[in-house]
């Protein structure tokens, strides 16, 4: 890894000097080599600053995973722009205010997203827009726009940056939001190095790692898999999609991958779906998880199915650029249940109402310090100012430390629900429930109740096949929670409302009926 790096610029340089040769990305059978990105990104930085892109310019991405978002994303960084990762899911009145709020001047986009030309028709901001893959837009409300390989012949590969200043943004990423409050978290080249390295650090990767890839980059996990593989020389195979779990657990057997990455519903589905033991997966050294809490019936499940790879389980949040903690996973038997310790170079604290720690195991709210904690929010002082406080990034999660420092999460303070004179943690109720054979996910959320304030229900996504009734599951909760901590009501689901993420979003499961 390059010393004395500033930015995710200079770590790219360092491993295409180091490894030119090596592949850095792989999509559908074909690869581009760390000389070939690092020649693209300096075109299409150049090209930027051709077309006009201001220091601190804001460049929105509109693009799946794919060899053209990371040279996009980079050549941004090196032109001195700032990148907004828009969510491909997103719909067009979504989009627009994401390009609207954060005043982007160009946007680079996939000519197939179905709200493009209405999106194009609202912008009338932006004074370039650029279009991928490598074919003259041709789409009906597309035109004006240029074809990516017409975009890169207007420059050349010349490297003129200079040295970022770490402190300066560089990526905007708006938040899903579980709520349904997107804000834009603002990140520095220093938060984006430190969160980096951090990794590196821990997961120990090298020039030799090689990962199938199956979470979008536009948001803070996939982003954070993305840098810490080219910052290692290592190789990331992209797979879009998990329609076909099987087919990506074949690549993961084809492409000889050391390291896989997902959320638990990721990790849901391919136990769900596929018998590990029928692929050869003996390169596999290691796992990890984010994007919200598994359970430890799921992390038992995972780690019997995989016995040789190493399981991180890991707990972060987009405003602290990706990572929080980890569990190492020589720890993960006498801590299973806790998202670990603090990575490199970041604090961990658990706070009272008024701001100061509390001692080992009395829960409070989870407050994290460390140079991978964001600027704040674009444009937005005030919310900033809710969870910046003293130097302190106040998560909104709720949680305890034990006297050896690791972390255990109760669930966010918006989440917990309010039953009578009782605080109840939908966690501990969705680990008794996937604890009953036949439930494929769960999630428990407190409704209106007009006696005790709100009741229990937990939202059960049977798995394939499998017969549940309600009375059923109560009467397993029964036998293993206090009495006020019963769901009242047991709704079944073909699906869990999800957070590009992977997060729940428990407000859409208040309106279940």
């Amino acid at each position: 890894m390059a010393a004395g790096a500033t930015s995710l610029v200079d770590l790219l340089r360092g491993s295409a000097r180091r490894f030119p040769d090596r592949p850095a990305l792989r999509q559908r059978g074909c690869g581009i080599s760390y000389a070939e990105l690092w020649r693209d990104v300096r075109r299409a930085a150049n090209a930027l600053r051709a077309g006009g892109l201001a220091p601190s310019g804001r460049v929105a991405l509109l693009v799946e995973n794919s060899p053209e978002y990371v040279i996009a994303y980079y050549a941004v960084l090196q032109a001195g722009g700032i990148v907004v990762s828009l969510n491909a899911s997103m719909r067009g009145p979504e989009l627009a205010r994401g390009i609207a709020h954060c005043g982007a001047s160009v946007l680079v986009a996939m000519p197939t997203h179905p709200a493009l030309p209405a999106l194009l028709a609202s912008c009338g901001a932006l004074r370039q827009v650029v279009m991928t893959p490598e074919v003259a837009p041709a789409r009906e409300g597309t035109a004006g726009a240029v074809a990516w390989k017409e975009w890169l012949a207007t420059a050349d590969d010349t490297d003129v940056s200079g040295a970022l200043d770490p402190q300066l943004p560089a990526s905007i990423i708006y938040t899903s939001g579980t709520t349904g409050d997107p804000r834009g978290v603002t990140l520095s080249h220093r938060n984006l190095v430190a969160n980096t390295q951090a990794i590196l650090r821990y997961l120990e990767l090298t020039e030799l790692d090689r990962i199938v890839n199956v979470l979008p980059f536009y948001y803070s996990y996939g982003n954070s898999v993305l840098h810490t593989h080219l910052a290692a020389g290592g190789s990331l195979v992209l797979e879009n999609s998990l329609t076909y779990p099987h087919l990506v657990v074949q690549a993961m057997s084809d492409e000889r991958a050391t390291g896989f990455s997902g959320v638990p519903s990721t990790f849901a589905l391919l136990l769900q779906r596929v018998k590990f033991a029928d692929y050869d997966l003996s390169t596999l050294r290691y796992l990890t998880q984010a994007g919200g809490a598994m359970a430890p019936t799921l992390t038992r499940q995972l780690r019997a199915a995989l016995p040789r790879a190493r399981l991180f389980v890991m707990y972060g949040q987009t405003e602290a650029t990706a990572r929080i903690s980890y569990l190492p996973p020589e720890r993960l038997d006498d801590k299973l249940g806790t998202v670990g310790i603090g990575i490199p170079g970041v604090a961990i604290e658990v706070h009272d109402p008024a701001g100061s720690a509390v001692a080992a195991g009395v829960e409070g709210e989870v407050c994290v310090r460390g140079n991978n904690v964001m600027l704040g929010y674009w444009d937005n002082p005030a919310a900033t100012a809710k969870v910046l406080r003293d130097g302190w990034l106040c998560t909104g999660d709720i949680g305890r430390v034990d006297s050896e420092g690791y972390l255990s999460l109760v669930g966010r303070s918006s989440d917990m629900i309010k039953s009578g004179a009782h605080r109840v943690s939908p966690l501990e109720i969705e680990e008794a429930v996937l604890e009953l054979a036949g439930v494929a996910e769960c999630a428990a959320v407190g409704v209106a109740d007009p006696i005790l304030g709100e009741v229990i229900r937990v939202c059960i996504v049977p798995a394939e096949g499998a017969s549940l009734e309600p009375r059923a599951v109560q009467a397993h909760c029964r036998d293993r929670l206090a009495t006020y901590k019963v769901p009242k009501e047991v709704v079944f689901v073909a699906t869990l409302p999800r957070t590009a993420s992977g997060k729940i979003k428990r407000f859409m499961l208040k309106e279940t009926g």
